[in-house]
């Protein structure tokens, strides 16, 4: 899939695809909850473009893509302190036992690569990161989804892993959604990696007639973006679906990671969560954006929506500014928010993690 597609916003460049920075535009989204303002309680804030969430013990952990580092959280007032710096376009945390595992995604379309990013990292709370995994190496030698890979500055990112969380397969260690490689990928205790699930590409609606770089035809890639357990054991993940609208994916996938089912007709899907009860959540970051310049007035606060799936299928939304990972813990929803305010209007401490009210969710 071209570049300006299949790492649009997880690379932080969706707001000029959109037209929110200048350049061509995107969806609109479906603005389902815009008039509908969500009852949000502010649990942090003086955050930069905050995305994945996590939490462990009585502390939230967020990766601040901004800044390039990791914020603990305290979950009884809100006490912020960064606990490692130095993760290049830092985008997953999570903490297995004394030690925090983190993403460092792609630079993005033309963005000069490192070599810390495209990498999955170590550190203990407070100290320096070093490379765990090399995810780039392992799509270049073996490419699980086939697709041709290019190393122009308009060529597609081949890595970036955007969202970990710790594996519930026996022997497993870690899972990370890779959005360049449109995979999931495995990695043990030891640092190597396998692949684990790779989504197929998408060919209905929009996504029929998209240009492709892949056997596959015309369609869309999948762009995998978030993780979470549900119940059973089986693992949800949401698909960023090239930022088509309608064609949005959350896939569920068992312990072995074969595929069990879809749910489709989201938008731009960034995260997901699963309350116990089969609940599934998924944030749509640039639901309502306008897809030209911005008109007079225009407001980024009013840009994003949480999808609310119940177990019978029915579906409300929460208007929640620019949500990217979810957490589902003790009975609440938390997201971070306003995720992608730099990217916006190139402003630091901006993003928040937020904890949503049921009463939120409307129907359309």
């Amino acid at each position: 899939m071209l570049v300006r597609n299949r790492v649009a916003l997880v690379a932080a460049t969706a707001l000029t695809c959109a037209g929110l920075v200048g350049g061509a535009p995107a969806t609109a989204g479906t603005a389902k909850a815009a008039e509908t303002p969500a009852k949000v309680k502010v649990v942090a804030k003086n955050l930069t473009d905050p995305r994945q969430l996590s939490a462990s013990g009585d502390f939230f952990y967020v990766a601040e893509s901004g800044l390039n580092q990791i914020a603990r959280v305290a979950k009884v007032g809100g006490a912020r302190t960064t606990v490692v710096k130095g993760v290049p376009n830092a985008q997953g945390v999570v903490k297995a036992g004394s030690k925090l595992y983190l993403a460092a995604g792609s630079s993005g379309p033309g963005g000069k690569e490192g070599p810390a990013t495209q990498r999955l990292h170590v550190a203990k709370p407070g100290g320096s990161p070093r490379v765990f995994a090399n995810l780039l190496k392992y799509e270049q030698t073996y490419n699980p989804d086939n697709q041709t890979q290019g190393t122009g500055p308009e060529d597609d990112t081949l890595s970036n892993p955007y969202f970990v969380v710790k594996s519930k397969a026996r022997g497993g260690f870690l899972l990370v959604a890779d959005a360049g490689a449109n995979d999931v990928l495995a990695v043990s205790r030891k640092g190597k990696v396998s692949t684990f699930f790779v989504p197929q590409t998408i060919t209905t609606g929009s996504c029929a007639t998209a240009e492709q770089n892949s056997p596959a035809g015309p369609s869309c890639d999948p762009v995998p973006t978030g993780l979470a357990y549900g119940p059973g054991g089986l693992l949800y993940v949401s698909g960023l679906s090239s930022e088509a609208e309608d064609q949005g994916r959350v896939y569920v996938v068992d312990k072995n990671g074969k595929l069990v089912k879809t749910l489709t007709g989201f938008t731009s899907p960034t995260g997901v969560a699963v309350a116990p009860d089969g609940t599934v959540y998924v944030s749509e970051a640039i639901d309502g954006a306008p897809q030209g310049p911005p008109p007079p007035g225009f407001n980024p606060d009013e840009i994003g929506q949480i999808v609310k799936v119940a177990s019978d299928g029915k579906r409300t939304y929460a208007q929640v500014t620019q949500p990217s990972g979810l957490l589902y813990l003790d009975g609440k929803l938390y997201a971070s928010a306003r995720s992608l305010y730099k990217a916006f209007l190139g402003a630091d401490g901006q993003g928040q993690i937020v904890s949503v009210d049921p009463s939120s969710f409307v129907a359309e």
